[in-house]
């Protein structure tokens, strides 16, 4: 299955259940913004993002190659004059050259062709401009973060570590950036779900098993029974922090 299609037919659950990003990531990254900044969101998805960046003041142009996703962005977004939405790809975002002030990825990079992603950066950013990769991002030594990765070891057959482990290895980023040289900025973002919003931020997951799936209703009773083990009226608290690593390619 391609990359794309991994998240096909989880657009609506998607864009209700995923969490935003701090505001002060929001901040740090449009510190410098008037009218004609303009952002690239790569991997775009249902437009978590690129509704805070447009709220800060940025032109967002916004990148899926998923329909449902992009469709379902188009029409939440459709409000705002500098927002576009372009049926591109990572690798091939059909974007102009040098067009861009900004580039960001929110929980996407993971399924990109790192090097042929790097080239396509160097090829619509304006010089010297950089991208900021970013991940909300589990806390994994938390009790409830170990027992849900078991629960999805158990149940989801494509799981390989959330965010696809990206995270665990970070070798990556010194060949993506130029030189091996960027930032890390680190926010702490805790969540609070209650029992439907934790059990659909996990099915909102690409590998999570879709209700014609055998495994579909086991998962969702396994999710439901470790919410009830943890919550204190009617919540659990979800150990979440942000992750941003920004520099030049």
């Amino acid at each position: 299955m391609n990359n794309s299609d991994k998240f096909t037919g989880k657009a609506s659950i998607y864009a209700r259940f995923r969490p935003n990003y701090p505001q002060p990531m929001i901040d740090y990254l449009l510190t410098d913004t008037n009218p004609q900044f303009t952002v690239a969101d790569i991997g775009s998805g249902t437009g978590i993002l690129t509704r805070q960046l447009l709220d800060r003041g940025a032109k967002v142009i916004a990148v899926e190659p998923n329909e449902d996703m992009r469709t379902a962005a188009e029409k939440s977004l459709s409000a705002y004059a500098p927002f576009t939405s372009v049926p591109g790809s990572a690798e091939h975002t059909q974007l102009p050259d040098h067009c861009v002030d900004l580039i960001t990825v929110a929980q996407a990079f993971h399924w990109f062709d790192a090097t042929r992603f790097k080239k396509e950066c160097r090829r619509i950013l304006k010089p010297d401009q950089k991208v900021a990769l970013i991940w909300n991002s589990r806390i994994p030594d938390a009790p409830l973060i170990k027992e849900t990765e078991e629960i999805c070891k158990t149940f989801c057959p494509n799981f390989r570590g959330f965010s696809g482990g990206s995270d665990n290895d970070r070798s990556i980023f010194c060949t993506f950036f130029r030189n091996g040289k960027y930032s890390v900025k680190t926010y702490s973002h805790p969540l609070q779900y209650m029992l439907d919003e934790f059990i659909g931020r996990h099915l909102s997951a690409s590998y999570a098993p879709k209700p014609d799936n055998a495994n579909h209703q086991p998962f969702v009773q396994a999710l439901a029974q470790l919410f009830y083990r943890y919550e204190q009226n009617g919540a659990v608290s979800f150990p979440n922090e942000t992750r941003c690593y920004y520099g030049c390619v």
